[in-house]
């Protein structure tokens, strides 16, 4: 591991002085789950470490009329705890299937959804696009994107839990780089696709930070996620899906459906959203709306089978939504 400056600062406007407009030379820790690796394998060789864990605003979850704001600081488990989140169906389920106690106790949500790529060809030192994807589509590429994966990047977005918030229709505050930088934005474009390798996953500038999650109060909104793993345990699902539906008379009004795991963001399909709107909640508009969601899939050599499984992810996803049986476990 590299030597590097440690920095614990009690507010936000201490993050953000920590912090610098030199991409890689600072790097954000809270629960450390994702970043300690990352470190002790010189993956990320940062001058400075900034804990925000001593932020008190960061550690705080609070509700009113409108919703819940949740500090970038909170972890899983008090997530798995909060009353106010009972509604938000989806995001437990999504945090349930984590299924470590100790990773849920020690991640916190801001983390979780800034975790860097699982791909083995990043955590192995040959870069985030791994030779403009070069290495992925000759190599090993089983776990890899099929969605939006026409460029470099071919990983699949590590977050387990960020489908599920954009399903939710959550947003960001963002601060910096200034102490009266302050700005908020749908969840869903607080990431992107990078294009070169200095740039990252999320849009964030070297010295911005996100400092809170705001979940409305799904009223009305039938939520659920469905992971397809392996098996039991911490490991990442091969495909995923979180489904929010509004029904009204017995008919979806309007519909969000969030793929995990199959592209380099989280998949937002509104073309399966699109097959629910009007029709009543089956089996059948379940697979057609699955069907539509991976209709632009384009697999890579060893990865088409993550096809059928995001189709039955989206499927089942709809179906827990509505209280339906999934047909899986």
């Amino acid at each position: 591991m590299k030597p590097f400056e440690y920095a614990a600062p009690r507010d936000e406007a201490g993050v953000l002085e920590c912090l610098s407009p030199e991409p890689g030379h600072v790097e954000i820790l809270a629960g450390g789950t994702d970043l300690l690796p990352l470190l002790q394998k010189m993956i990320l060789t940062p001058r400075r470490v900034v804990n925000i864990k001593e932020v008190a605003s960061l550690r705080r979850l609070s509700a009113d009329s409108q919703g819940v704001v949740i500090g970038a600081a909170v972890t899983l488990s008090d997530l798995l705890e909060a009353p106010e989140l009972a509604p938000c169906t989806a995001l437990r389920q999504a945090i349930e299937g984590i299924d470590a106690l100790q990773l849920v106790s020690q991640m916190t949500l801001g983390g979780e959804l800034c975790r860097r790529p699982q791909c083995w060809y990043f955590r192995n030192g040959h870069g985030l696009l791994a030779d403009a994807g070069r290495r992925v589509v000759q190599g090993d590429n089983r776990y890899h994107a099929i969605l939006g994966n026409s460029g470099p990047a071919k990983f699949v977005h590590a977050s387990r839990l960020a489908p599920a918030l954009i399903a939710l229709d959550a947003s960001v505050r963002v601060i910096g780089p200034e102490r009266e930088d302050e700005h908020y934005l749908p969840l869903a474009d607080l990431f992107r696709t990078p294009r070169h390798e200095r740039e990252r996953e999320t849009v964030l500038l070297p010295n911005q930070f996100l400092t809170h999650v705001y979940v409305p109060h799904p009223e009305g909104w039938l939520n659920a996620t469905y992971e397809v793993k392996h098996g039991r345990g911490p490991a990442a699902p091969l495909a995923a899906a979180s489904a929010a539906l509004l029904l009204e008379g017995g008919r979806v009004a309007d519909a969000r459906v969030v793929l995990g795991h199959v592209a380099p963001v989280p998949w937002l399909s509104h073309e399966a959203a699109q097959e629910l709107i009007g029709h009543a909640v089956s089996a059948e508009t379940a697979a057609r709306a699955g069907q539509a969601a991976v209709a632009a899939a384009t697999p890579l050599s060893q990865n088409a089978y993550k096809v059928d499984l995001a189709a039955v992810a989206v499927e089942r996803a709809i179906l827990k939504a509505a209280g339906l049986p999934t047909g899986g476990l």
